[in-house]
């Protein structure tokens, strides 16, 4: 059982996959949008979107083309319920989450991912 909770805050121990749930709740994004917004490569992004994906924070829908990712509304554990519900009390006053909130606004993904 405390290993189950060890993944879940090895999964937040990380400032980029903060600042992805941070920005997740903002706005459903795809990893070309997440990519420009961290400034990381795909397949780093891939790798923190599989990681909170595995541990229940996010889910991800296919819509045509686009693979869309989004906080989980629906988790099963109340422990990642209630972190999500949280986290703007932990981290929504830094000045990197509140610069990114004004970038997720400015993205489009036709210019970003179909370039």
């Amino acid at each position: 059982m405390l290993e189950e909770k060890t993944k879940i805050f090895k999964a937040l121990s990380d400032p980029n996959r903060l600042r992805i749930l941070k920005a997740l709740q903002t706005k459903v994004l795809c990893v070309c949008e997440i990519r420009e917004l961290l400034h990381l490569a795909n397949s780093t992004v891939s790798e923190h979107l599989s990681i909170l994906k595995q541990e229940g924070f996010i889910i991800e829908e296919k819509e045509g083309k686009w693979v869309n990712y989004s906080i989980n509304p629906r988790s099963s554990d109340p422990r990642i319920t209630s972190i999500l519900s949280t986290l703007d009390f932990w981290i929504g006053d830094e000045n990197v989450i509140i610069a990114d909130k004004k970038k997720i606004c400015a993205l489009d993904r036709l210019s970003i991912c179909c370039s």
